[in-house]
This record gives structure tokens, sequence and C-alpha cells, in this order.
């Protein structure tokens, strides 16, 4: 565990976050190897190395990258956050969702939280936003 996963809450006191646009509110924690992102009712499980592996290559990109948030039947948009955590190319070979048929909403769920964390700067638009590193302190 790095020192950004650590920073993670738990199951007893889980970070309540909103999407970037703000229409959607859900809690985030950290449980073992997983972040566990509730939705309502829906539950959709990642990798906690997500939270690293996202950071870092948002960081080789040095510049805005759409977010492209979609469900995991939907195409997501080439070059996305929503495309890099399917890529076969990412760090991990492919998903970073791990729950099947949920899967996708990466690029809609994680950016808020890397925000919270101080790692990015995120756009808060109705549509179409984006996200970029800042360099750690």
């Amino acid at each position: 565990m790095t020192e950004l996963t650590s920073a993670l809450g738990d199951p007893s006191a889980p970070i309540a976050l909103t999407t970037a646009p703000g229409s959607s509110a859900y809690t985030l924690h950290r449980d073992g190897d997983v972040l566990v992102c509730q939705v309502g009712s829906t539950k959709l499980i990642y990798r906690v190395s997500a939270v690293d592996d996202l950071y870092a290559w948002l960081r080789e990109r040095a510049d805005w990258v759409d977010l492209g948030g979609a469900d995991e039947n939907k195409p997501a948009p080439a070059g996305s956050v929503e495309a890099w955590g399917r890529d076969e190319g990412n760090p991990v070979g492919g998903w970073y969702g791990l729950r099947k048929g949920y899967r996708g909403r990466f690029g809609v769920y994680l950016p808020p939280l890397l925000e919270h964390l101080g790692l990015v700067e995120l756009e808060h638009n109705a549509r179409n936003n984006r996200v970029r590193a800042l360099p750690l302190a």
C-alpha cells in the first residue's frame, strides 16, 4: 500500500464524494485490495492500485484529459480516463473495474477521489469534464 492509498476511507468511514458535474453523490472506501464505490444501491468495485496508476498516467500526460465516463457495455472515448481504465496497455492489462457488468464508469468515479486527495485539478461543468494532474508537494 502506498501513501496515497493509505489515505482512503475504510468501511466504517467512507469518503463522501460527488461526480464532477455535482449531479450524483456516492461514497468510496478501501477494503483490502479493492475500492468499493457505493452509488445508491449499486456497488462498483475497482482495484485499489487505480489511484496510484491513474495519477501516474495523468502526470505522464501533463495536460487536460477528458473523463469520458461510460458504462461497461458502451465504448469509451479514445484518449479518455475511461478508455485508459479499460485499456490492455495500462498497468493491470485491462479493466480496473472488477464487478462484471459494473466495470465501467471509471472516468466518473475515480477522478473526484483523486481531487479529494489533492492530486488533480478537475473541471465541474454540466458535461464534458476534464482532469489534469497536480505536482506532488
